[in-house]
C-alpha cells in the first residue's frame, strides 16, 4: 500500500477535495509553469500519447484529468473521433481548458465536463479510447477509480496513462531526487500563488507505484495487455492496456 499524500497536510478535507482546492488554485500559472519544471519534455510524451490513441482510430474519446486540455486538444487535431471528452474535477482547470479549445476552433467537437473521476457520468462500455496523463496519483481511491474507467471503457477499447516514475538506474536516480525533493518545490515556492501545491506533486510522484507494481494493479482490476514504456531514462513511464 502506498504512502498516501495529500496537498494540504493540516487540512481535515479529503484528498478528493484538496486536489480540487490545489488545482483550482494553480489554473492560471499550471501550464507555463509545468513547461518549465518538465524543461518541456512532457510535450514529447504527451506527443507519443497522442500517436498511440491514433493508431487505435478511435471514434470516441474521453481524457480524465485533463485539466487545461492539451490532451484532448491534441488528440482532437490528430484523429477523427467525434465524441470527445476531457473530465476534470477541478473548475478553475477546465476554465482555462475551454479558453483554448475555443481559441483553436474546437468547440463543437470537445466537451468539458467537472466530475469525479472515481464517479463517472458515464454509461457502461461507452468510450473507444480513455487516457490519462499526470493525473491517477491524484486518486483517492486508486483501484476504485481504475475500476471506474474499465467500466466506461469499450471492449477491445484502448486505456492509455502518462504518469510520472522514478528512474532506478545510477546517475538518473540520484538526478531525479534531487529535481524533485529540491528544485521543483522551490520553483513551486517561488513562482505559484499556492506555496504547498509543487511540494505535493513532487512527494505524490515518489511515493506513486510504478513500472510492474502498476502493471499488477492494472491487472488485477481487470484490464488485459498491459504494458509499460519508461520514458526519459525512466523519469515518466506511458503504460497501455486494453479491455
Amino acid at each position: 500500500m502506498a504512502k498516501k499524500v495529500t496537498p494540504y497536510k493540516t487540512s481535515e478535507q479529503s484528498k478528493k477535495q484538496q486536489v480540487e482546492q490545489m488545482f483550482d488554485n494553480i489554473s492560471e500559472e499550471y501550464d507555463g509553469l509545468n513547461r518549465v519544471i518538465s524543461f518541456g519534455i512532457d510535450v514529447k510524451w504527451r506527443k507519443k500519447v497522442v500517436q498511440l490513441v491514433a493508431d487505435a482510430q478511435p471514434e470516441s474519446v474521453l481524457d480524465i484529468a485533463t485539466g487545461t486540455g492539451d490532451l484532448i486538444i491534441n488528440i482532437a487535431k490528430r484523429t477523427k473521433a467525434q465524441k470527445l471528452v476531457g473530465l476534470d474535477i477541478s473548475e478553475g482547470m477546465l476554465s482555462v481548458g475551454r479558453k483554448k479549445i475555443s481559441a483553436d476552433g474546437l468547440d463543437s467537437r470537445i466537451e468539458m465536463v467537472q466530475a469525479d473521476s472515481e464517479q463517472m457520468p458515464f454509461e457502461d462500455n461507452c468510450f473507444d479510447a480513455i487516457t490519462v496523463a499526470f493525473g491517477v496519483r491524484n486518486f483517492e481511491h486508486l483501484e476504485k477509480g481504475l475500476g471506474e474507467i474499465l467500466r466506461v471503457l469499450k471492449p477491445g477499447g484502448t486505456f492509455i496513462i502518462l504518469e510520472t516514475s522514478v528512474p532506478t538506474k545510477t546517475p538518473y536516480k540520484q538526478g531525479y531526487k534531487i529535481h524533485s525533493k529540491y528544485i521543483l518545490p522551490t520553483v513551486g515556492k517561488l513562482f505559484s500563488k499556492d506555496k504547498d501545491a509543487y511540494s505535493y506533486l513532487s512527494e505524490s510522484a515518489s511515493v506513486f507505484p510504478f513500472g510492474e507494481a502498476l502493471n499488477n494493479i492494472l491487472r488485477k482490476i481487470g484490464f488485459t495487455n498491459v504494458v509499460d514504456k519508461p520514458q526519459t531514462f525512466g523519469v515518466a513511464t506511458i503504460y497501455s492496456a486494453s479491455k
